[in-house]
């Protein structure tokens, strides 16, 4: 398939390639994530935590439903004719995420994974925003994942002050 081909398959709606495409971006982020993140569990248990601190299995269900979303929400805001600036919002999006884990779990930098996961949140909220002027769902599909990180960012704060 040539160059031009592969394009237009990519581009044309009822193509496997695009959601493929955006699954596999969310997998890699799920995957940097969950290497980086090493014996997490024992890491996690192992802080000094807020009182309202979920258990550590609540992570991976959780995480694996809103990767999903995720992953379905660039999708659908792709084949709605999303920009170039929300295609780019997207994919900073991934890279925070993708960077949170390595800092947190992996180097131990709660401090700095803090920072990420406000600019994370930041960069959600403005996704959210542009992803609505394409496509309702795609937004909408964000909600949830807005809502966890915002979660997260409250208790990452939490075990920057605890420990």
């Amino acid at each position: 398939m040539r160059g031009g081909a592969v394009l237009k398959a990519v581009r044309t709606p009822s193509s496997p390639v695009a959601p493929a495409a955006f699954g596999i971006a969310v997998a890699v982020v799920a995957v940097v994530g969950a290497t980086a993140s090493g014996d997490a569990a024992t890491t996690y248990t192992a802080l000094r935590q807020p009182a309202w601190a979920p258990p550590s299995w609540l992570f991976g269900p959780v995480w694996t439903v809103l990767y999903v979303l995720l992953a379905l929400s660039g999708w659908l805001y792709w084949r709605n004719g999303g920009t170039k600036a929300g295609l780019i919002t997207y994919a900073v999006g991934l890279a925070l995420n993708a960077a949170w884990s390595p800092l947190f779990f992996g180097a131990g930098l709660r401090t700095v994974a803090l920072v990420d996961i406000i600019a994370l949140d930041i960069v959600v909220m403005v996704g959210i925003w542009l992803f609505s002027r394409r496509s309702r769902a795609a937004a909408l599909l964000q909600i949830p994942y807005l809502a966890w990180i915002v979660f997260a960012t409250a208790l990452n704060m939490a075990l920057v002050v605890l420990n």
